[in-house]
């Protein structure tokens, strides 16, 4: 009887400590869906930077053209490297929930250099 009575009280906390384990694990993927989406968008938006600078480079300088399509590829693979980055960090259990979207805006940040326009290249 003692031992029945032992199972139960041991085993009524299994369904809520399976339900809490599911919704940290749900929680973490839309937190790393939430920063693909914005991935998505910031590589969008550096690809649309880049192809305006290319329009308007000059058309007979083979040097500049060249520098600035290196240029370009270097961007493109420092964002590529930054966003694998973050989605492993992203992935990475022992944030706070209360923490996610200030890391988030901090992932933003950590972006943003790579897909704004150089210092001194306005658009």
């Amino acid at each position: 009887m003692k031992l029945r009575s032992l199972v139960a009280r041991l085993a009524s906390p299994a369904p809520f400590i399976f339900f809490v384990a599911s919704a940290c694990a749900q929680q973490s993927n839309v937190q790393q869906d939430l920063i693909r989406r914005q991935q998505q968008s910031d590589e969008f938006s550096q690809q649309l930077r880049q192809s305006v600078e290319r329009a308007k480079a000059p058309a007979g300088d083979l040097k500049s053209q060249q520098k600035l399509e290196t240029r370009q590829l270097e961007e493109r693979h420092q964002l590529e490297n930054l966003d694998q980055q973050q989605l492993q960090r992203a992935g990475q259990p022992g944030t706070p929930p209360a923490f996610e979207p200030q890391e988030r805006s901090r992932m933003q940040q950590e972006r943003q250099r790579l897909v704004e326009p150089p210092p001194g290249e306005g658009q």
